[in-house]
């Protein structure tokens, strides 16, 4: 069963397609992502599932609702949006509370519903400490919990660790798979961290200038680049190097970067020390060299033309 349907979904702002005929959906009790930089339209989409923008086209039910039911679906959805959206005057427990009251919750559900989610992600010995006190991970948390006050059959997390650290990043990752056994909920997430969608998500949506262009496991897309990948960096002009190595089937493709160049190779431990001897062959010298099976990154450069590294800067260039 899905619990979000999506079909040929558009939305425009004036002359401008933020969203271009999107289709996709998502599973009962799965963690899904939408995989793409800035601008690409995941937060655009993410409004439109829960009803805060209507799209100009398409078709959308979420938790088995039409998203024109708007009253029925927000019944039925939690909510973590990527800007921060808590009074940091209150103390966490009196955030969670006003929203339960927003929510209807009378005083007794109120109680014991704050209770279990301040335990779900670990803030009830701070739950009476006001959050402007708190951490950036610590708020990140609180939010989250208020997203699963009315026991949602769907949260949506909109960019759930931009800016964080490493470290707290990877502990919102634990929350996360931790509440979706336990909450037995379905989450949908943003994220243009590689290693967030490849960790924590069931299947990840690639987008790209408001297109899907691939939906599978993130296995599946890193197979998409089809072998493995050495990176060398040379001393010398990289043109003659490269059509060596296509001309003799030691790469299959091969894309620069940044004064790298990433060469994609079938049985990479046997190519690795042909392709050192030709670059001695031409007279040049390798300053540096690397060895990795493909990313995410990888798959959506190879689809795409282009690293979602290199577009985290575009920050409202197209509309996000």
């Amino acid at each position: 069963m899905d619990s979000i349907y999506v079909k040929d979904l558009v939305k425009k702002f004036g002359g401008f397609t933020a969203v271009d005929s999107v289709s996709f959906s998502v599973h009962e009790g799965e963690i899904f992502g939408l995989l793409g930089p800035n601008g690409a339209g995941k937060t655009t989409i993410i409004n439109i599932l829960t009803t805060i923008l209507k799209p100009t086209s398409g078709f959308v039910k979420v938790a088995g609702i039409d998203i024109k039911n708007r009253p029925e679906v927000r019944r039925n959805i939690g909510i973590v949006f990527q800007d921060p959206a808590l009074d940091n005057k209150l103390t966490g427990r009196e955030n969670l509370d006003f929203h339960a009251r927003m929510y209807g919750l009378d005083k007794k559900s109120r109680s014991s519903r704050i209770k279990e989610v301040l335990e779900l992600v670990e803030l009830t010995e701070k739950a009476d400490v006001v959050v402007e006190k708190y951490s950036g991970g610590m708020k990140r948390r609180l939010e989250i919990a208020r997203g699963l006050l009315q026991k949602p059959k769907v949260l949506f997390l909109d960019e759930p660790t931009l800016g964080l650290d490493v470290q707290t990043r990877r502990k919102i990752w634990h929350y996360i798979e931790d509440l979706r056994k336990e909450e037995n909920i379905t989450i949908l997430l943003t994220t243009h961290y590689i290693e967030e969608a490849d960790y924590l998500c069931d299947r990840v949506a690639i987008i790209n200038e408001g297109k899907i262009i691939a939906v599978e496991k993130p296995s599946k897309i890193r197979e998409m680049v089809g072998g493995e990948i050495i990176s060398v960096k040379i001393d010398g002009k990289a043109k003659p190097f490269k059509d060596e190595l296509i001309k003799n089937g030691l790469a299959k493709e091969i894309n620069e970067r940044n004064g790298l160049l990433d060469i994609t190779v079938e049985k990479g431990e046997t190519k690795l020390p042909l392709i050192i001897k030709k670059a001695d062959k031409l007279g040049l010298n390798i300053d540096y060299v690397s060895f990795r099976k493909p990313s995410l990154e990888d798959a959506f450069l190879k689809l795409t033309g282009r690293k979602i590294s290199d577009e985290f800067n575009n920050i409202g260039k197209k509309g996000s």
